[in-house]
């Protein structure tokens, strides 16, 4: 297992393997803590860009008139991990990266760099932007596993 702590530059001094696995996903899992400190976890569009982790709040339906859920459980309690895993039934192929920080929650029109990774990742973003709000996690350590040495 790897950790990578502050000083490091989490995302800069990420092995090959480890960006590369972040690069590839097309989803990644959210951990958080709800409004009833109970632990969650969501799956994600995220993208890498400006050493953050990025994900949008996008125009799928959500619950009318309310704020969606992961935003309201972030502002109040701004810690998260971003997730991300290969699996295969050839075990020794198995690995994840995990991006522990601070989540940051913008409006659209202040998060072009995120938004513009999206969009570069995901053909669905780049047809219809997400309106936001989006999240941008600011890493302060990472940790990772492949059972390849």
């Amino acid at each position: 297992m790897h950790r990578h702590d502050p000083a490091d530059g989490p995302i800069e001094r990420l092995e090959g393997w480890e960006r590369d696995l972040l690069d590839r996903a097309r989803v990644a899992h959210l951990g958080l803590v709800d409004d009833r400190d109970r632990p969650r976890v969501l799956p994600v569009t995220f993208a890498v860009a400006e050493g953050s982790i990025w994900s949008a709040i996008d125009d799928k339906p959500k619950r009318a008139g309310t704020e969606p859920a992961r935003v309201r459980y972030l502002r109040r309690r701004p810690q998260a991990a971003v997730t991300v895993d290969h699996y295969d039934d050839l075990w020794s192929r198995l690995a994840w990266v995990q991006v522990l920080g601070i989540v940051t929650i913008l409006e659209a029109g202040a998060a072009r760099e995120g938004l513009a990774a999206l969009g570069a990742k995901y053909a669905q973003y780049r047809e219809r932007p997400p309106p936001g709000p989006v999240l941008r996690l600011e890493p302060r350590r990472t940790i990772s596993w492949r059972a390849r040495a």
